[in-house]
């Protein structure tokens, strides 16, 4: 059974039809909208500052979601995919971003609509990661931008792929 834990009077709050794998940590105020997976290995803690997640959010294995206190939430958009082993820390996620393998998006950043981050990339603080593009590298930075058929082709496939496999967990159940 997951870990949920209430702390400092916050408790996690789950929309409807969520998946939360067995070994996940969700503690404090989180809040995730409809049709959210949180997978294995993963790590919303809420304890410093909040987390909100929009609808179908995937959060993958092992990917940790943190903040920072008093300055720093952690807010996150509709259709997202943060891919496994990702760190998300006190930065704001629009809809439709897919966040690749092992990439940090650090405090106040903000990444836009339709973007994708490419997988080990890091998005220092405070940088704003502009809609329609493909960021990578260490800093992350800007190296095309999105057709039409990679945001239907990945971002928006990717997180209907990942509806699909959290129904094949709770069938299961």
């Amino acid at each position: 059974m997951a870990i949920i834990r209430k702390l400092n009077g916050k408790t996690p709050a789950f929309g409807n039809n969520c998946f939360i794998a067995e070994n996940a940590a969700v503690i404090g105020d989180v809040v995730t909208g409809d049709g959210c997976s949180i997978w294995y290995s993963t790590v919303l803690r809420g304890d410093v500052n909040y987390i909100r997640l929009g609808n179908n959010v995937s959060v993958q294995d092992g990917a940790v979601i943190h903040g920072t206190y008093q300055k720093s939430a952690t807010n996150i958009g509709n259709n997202v995919t943060i891919a496994h082993g990702a760190i998300l820390h006190g930065c704001t996620i629009h809809d439709n971003v897919l966040i690749g393998m092992n990439s940090v998006v650090l405090d106040d950043a903000v990444v836009e609509s339709n973007s994708i981050i490419a997988a080990g990339s890091v998005v220092t603080k405070g940088s704003r990661i502009e809609s329609g593009a493909v960021y990578a590298g260490i800093p992350a930075v800007k190296i095309k931008d999105i057709s039409p058929e990679l945001l239907q082709g990945e971002i928006l496939r990717i997180a209907k792929a990942y509806q699909l496999y959290a129904s094949w967990y709770k069938d299961e159940e």
